[in-house]
């Protein structure tokens, strides 16, 4: 095993450098993972921006890693093996301990590190995790292909999962881009009449392919009003953090719709009480997923043909790649590959 790897990490000024570490020896129930690919989430810029710049070292951002177990720490399950592919999301490994893991909710776990926040993450060559974890990795996905599934991929199934909505329902996606854009090709195979719903028609025959039955274009007509004509929604998704898109598509609700909200903006969301307790319409949030759940997720895109649309670059251009998702300029989703370093430990 190499006895150093290389990160990108976010400097004091908040940029993002180079830097060389010492390899790490993974903890009781760890494993040191070599990296293949980790995706560019929008949460990544939130992650290097509010970074605490007196932090030593400097955190290391990313939370979409697939890559092969290196080495084991004690106590470690018996089902991971060295060499093994596997897959690290936002959640960074339940504790098995607080009220919400005896309940089984282990995306709920009040002692998990946040991947790329609280914890280290995958803009490196390696990383440690907790074996809690850790999600195996379908032999059919390339490791840039799975990446993105592990956040984008199981934000989006998961909240259509909690949706309400049955098959021949339909459902609006606001937002079409990195989240968007898989959900859009989920609720399509799970057999929702899919309405894609977003700004301008530069983007109209993407959401096509990925799956829309309908387009929306909000710059030229009412959002509310277009849905409302086929029969209104039963649920509406959001990925953006814009309230007012949000609440100028809320009408479209259906009574008993629900309105899943994945988008996390800084402005309060306008919803009229009345509005909720006269038709029993509901709004909730939805966040990720367990590392079972992340696995379902990835088995139902191999299964039908769901896979992310993806940029790659190397590592060290992860700056470059970052700004390119933050001026939306990205083709859907920006992956960080390791090349040769995925070699790392050998």
């Amino acid at each position: 095993m190499k006895s150093t790897y290389q990160v990108m990490q976010v400097a004091a000024s908040g940029t993002l450098e180079l830097a060389e570490r010492q390899t790490p020896q993974p903890k009781s129930s760890e494993v040191l993972i070599a990296i293949e690919a980790c995706g560019i989430c929008g949460a990544d810029a939130s992650d290097i921006d509010r970074a605490d710049p007196a932090l030593q070292p400097p955190r290391v951002p990313g939370h979409e890693v697939v890559g092969r177990i290196a080495a084991l720490g004690p106590h470690t399950p018996s089902i991971w093996k060295v060499g093994q592919r596997v897959g690290i999301g936002r959640l960074g490994g339940h504790c098995n301990e607080c009220n919400e893991c005896r309940r089984g909710r282990f995306n709920l776990c009040r002692n998990q590190p946040v991947v790329g926040s609280s914890c280290d993450g995958g803009y490196a060559e390696m990383m440690i995790a907790r074996a809690t974890a850790l999600v195996s990795i379908p032999d059919e996905l390339s490791s840039e292909e799975a990446a993105p599934i592990l956040c984008a991929g199981i934000a989006t199934f998961n909240a259509l999962k909690k949706s309400g909505a049955e098959a021949g329902d339909t459902v609006a996606i606001l937002g079409i881009g990195g989240l968007g854009h898989m959900a859009l090709q989920y609720a399509r195979k799970m057999g929702f009449r899919v309405v894609a719903v977003g700004r301008g028609q530069d983007i109209a025959a993407d959401a096509i392919e990925l799956g829309a039955h309908r387009y929306v274009d909000t710059s030229a007509e009412n959002p509310a009003d277009a849905i409302n004509a086929i029969g209104g929604a039963r649920a509406i998704l959001t990925t953006t953090g814009n309230p007012e898109a949000v609440a100028a598509l809320m009408p479209a609700l259906l009574p008993e719709g629900r309105l899943i909200v994945l988008g996390v903006g800084k402005d309060p969301l306008p919803v009229s009480t009345g509005y909720l307790v006269g038709d029993e319409r509901g709004v909730f949030g939805s966040i990720t997923g367990s590392p079972f759940e992340n696995e379902r997720t990835l088995d139902f895109s191999v299964l039908t043909g769901v896979r992310p649309r993806i940029e790659t670059m190397p590592l060290e251009r992860a700056a470059e790649a970052v700004q390119k998702m933050r001026s939306g300029e990205a083709d859907f989703r920006m992956v960080l590959t390791m090349g040769e370093r995925s070699n790392a430990h050998q």
